[in-house]
């Protein structure tokens, strides 16, 4: 399947107690797959409320706090806005590849932009993020108001982005991106600030496999999964997973032990989930608490259900994600401004 090509990781950024992010993701991509050939997403604190694509034309609420808080003006001129930058895109696209001497094949752009606010200290941050193909190609630099070129083809599009252009950008992640934040937390406060507790499942292919603490179903997005031996926390043999989406609008999150029947029979093995919904989670490795495949258990249906939460992952990133550096790298979440209040993100030509 030629979208397979397209697949890659994306983590939603998980923000600290007290902290609220922005997030947006333009993506296009070459003819030929089944998906549309741009879209846009937009996130607050993880949550998707927003969306466009180049099949249907139009900016899209998703969820009922931005529907019933905005009017229609607000969504006339974000769809032209977006029309706009979907035409710049395709012609962007056209020009990396030229840029990287390609002709065909399937290939991807993306940009990755938005801000942070942590309510308790008022501190905030912000970035912006090109990539191609899954690649790094450029970003900004807030602190010297200067674009990172990490590769040779970016070099021209520093040439002409750094200088009055990136500090009306940095204006944008620094100021109007906070300024939208704050509305649109104000709307979804009731959605965005719930907490709705995980529920912990351990969940095993078969007894060579290794044994899978699986938490789903949580809101806000942070958790901390972990395994403890004895009461002593492991690290070794232990591979925790990355935070997905689920279709509501929850989360979920897994981590794997690999460990024997023989050893973990003899020593008391826990998981143990944290969340902010309450006290920690223990759940200890017993066989009586083992879900596998065999007749009468549900890992099938789990499963499936991993599977369809890794494809509204995709789906709701528009299918074909890029993975640029983490936020270890970086810096935080993603923005890309509603139309109709920022001229200053446009695609600026590559």
């Amino acid at each position: 399947m030629k979208a397979a090509a397209l697949l890659f990781i994306i983590s939603v950024h998980l923000v600290s107690g007290g902290s609220h992010s922005l997030q947006y993701f333009y993506t296009a991509v070459t003819r030929g797959i089944n998906f549309p050939e741009f879209t846009d997403v937009g996130l607050v604190d993880g949550q998707q409320f927003v969306y466009y694509d180049s099949n249907t034309r139009k900016y899209v609420p998703k969820v009922d706090w931005i529907k019933n808080n905005v009017g229609p003006e607000y969504w006339t001129g974000n769809t032209q806005k977006l029309q706009g930058e979907e035409a710049a895109y395709k012609a962007n696209l056209v020009t990396a590849m030229q840029r990287f001497n390609q002709s065909g094949g399937v290939h991807t752009v993306q940009r990755m932009f938005g801000c942070e606010l942590d309510d308790e200290t008022g501190v905030t941050d912000g970035y912006r993020q090109d990539g191609y193909d899954g690649a790094d190609f450029i970003s900004m630099d807030l602190k010297s108001t200067s674009y990172v070129a990490p590769v040779p083809q970016a070099v021209i599009t520093k040439q002409r982005w750094d200088g009055a252009a990136a500090e009306q950008v940095k204006s944008y992640l620094t100021q109007e991106c906070i300024y939208w934040l704050k509305k649109y937390v104000g709307y979804g406060k009731s959605s965005l600030e719930r907490k709705v507790p995980p529920q912990v499942s351990l969940l095993q292919t078969d007894p060579s496999s290794p044994v899978v603490c699986h938490a789903t179903g949580f809101y806000p997005d942070k958790v901390m999964i972990s395994w403890q031996k004895d009461g002593q926390d492991l690290h070794e043999d232990v591979d925790v997973g990355e935070t997905l989406s689920n279709h509501d609008g929850t989360f979920q999150k897994r981590a794997e032990l690999k460990v024997t029947p023989d050893v973990w029979k003899k020593n008391q093995f826990s998981c143990v989930v944290e969340h902010k919904s309450g006290d920690p989670i223990h759940m200890i490795l017993t066989e009586e608490k083992i879900r596998t495949n065999s007749a009468g258990n549900n890992v099938p249906g789990i499963v499936a259900g991993l599977v369809v939460a890794a494809l509204v992952l995709i789906a709701v990133v528009v299918g074909v994600v890029m993975v640029v550096k983490r936020r270890s790298d970086y810096k935080k979440a993603r923005t890309s401004p509603p139309a109709s209040v920022c001229s200053d993100t446009g695609s600026d030509g590559s």
